[in-house]
């Protein structure tokens, strides 16, 4: 890396914390358009945007982060390849954060020569994790099946978004949208089709988006889950998920007809 290289700088630190410049983005430029503190760094390249390298640094989960921002800010902006690079990288960075000893011997381990991987000194290798997560629009005629989350809930302006979860050990993706519908909704899908992904950096999944058509069952909220769920029409829907994100598309997608 030279002191002239035209790249762009993904430092983060703290819990999902990265550095932005003036206008709300992620530094581009040569070394020098970084804070004086960060001329000596050490970065690691882990992509390219746009033809320009782009570079990582991590400042540790106990660094001051006042002067930085939250990861979710370049989503809200609506700097979707900003946001996902800016997750990789946090992926990357929770990745090496969680993997300093090795699983099945103990020992420390360290960065593996030519790829984003950990390894010890008895030669044990270890990845990036990466947690598959369904998400899914139920459509009920013109209505689209919505829910409050609890982790999320505020009660003066709630959220409603689709569901989601995780899937489970020998299941497949389609059984997991039919099995985390019924068990957060108490609803029975059918035509169960796939739509996109997205990245997800919270911490490290991958959301894999589906619709799925009403097929029978009346509303019964997993209350460890849920604060509420119903079927929302077009002209009255509640507070959504920001632009950018897959379970916003989804949601436009099935009032619109499609998908």
């Amino acid at each position: 890396m030279s002191l002239t290289e035209q790249a762009r700088w993904f430092v983060v630190a703290g819990d999902h914390q990265i550095l932005l410049d003036e206008a709300g983005q992620v530094p581009s430029g040569v070394k020098a358009c970084l804070p004086a503190a960060l001329a000596d760094a050490r970065f690691e390249r882990f992509d390219e945007w746009q033809g320009l390298p782009c570079y990582l640094l991590d400042l540790g989960a106990e660094t001051d982060t006042t002067m930085m921002a939250p990861l979710r800010q370049l989503m809200v902006a609506g700097d979707e390849e900003g946001f996902r690079l800016a997750g990789r990288a946090w992926q990357l960075v929770t990745f090496r954060r969680t993997h300093r000893f090795c699983g099945e011997c103990g020992a420390p381990m360290t960065p593996k020569a030519g790829e984003w991987a950990q390894v010890c000194q008895q030669g044990h290798s270890v990845y990036p994790r990466i947690s598959p997560c369904i998400i899914v629009a139920v459509r009920k005629g013109p209505e689209i099946l919505l829910a409050a989350h609890r982790r999320h809930y505020q009660a003066d302006d709630p959220m409603y978004t689709v569901l989601a979860g995780f899937v489970e050990a020998g299941e497949n993706l389609e059984q997991c949208v039919a099995r985390e519908v019924f068990e957060e909704s108490g609803i029975r899908v059918r035509n169960v089709r796939y739509v996109a992904s997205q990245p997800w950096p919270f911490p490290h999944s991958l959301m894999m988006g589906f619709t799925a058509d009403y097929e029978s069952g009346e509303i019964k909220v997993q209350d460890d889950e849920l604060v509420a769920a119903a079927f929302f029409a077009a002209d009255r829907l509640p507070r959504l998920p920001p632009h950018g994100t897959i379970a916003r598309r989804l949601i436009e997608l099935s009032l619109a007809g499609e998908g």
